[in-house]
């Protein structure tokens, strides 16, 4: 299967945890249409699935694909 075609960013970016208001900054350093490469500081307090936002206060579902450290990568879900 080919690869989605990803965009370089180096942009912040917002995270919610379990649907709270409480919002988590986080870099992201790569986005396609299907998922992000993201890396955060509050990595143990992730669980598979969160709220990533690209601009405020509009998240996507997010699910974790992999890790390595701080690095994470996602994909989008519905």
């Amino acid at each position: 299967m080919k690869r989605e075609m990803r965009r370089r960013r180096h942009q912040w970016a917002w995270v919610t945890l379990d649907g709270e208001a409480t919002v988590h900054a986080c870099r992201v350093f790569d986005v396609s249409q299907n998922g992000a490469k993201v890396v955060i500081d509050l990595v143990a307090e992730v669980g598979t699935r969160f709220g990533l936002a690209l601009v405020p206060s509009h998240p996507r579902q997010c699910e974790i694909v992999w890790r390595r450290g701080r690095t994470l990568g996602i994909k989008f879900v519905l």
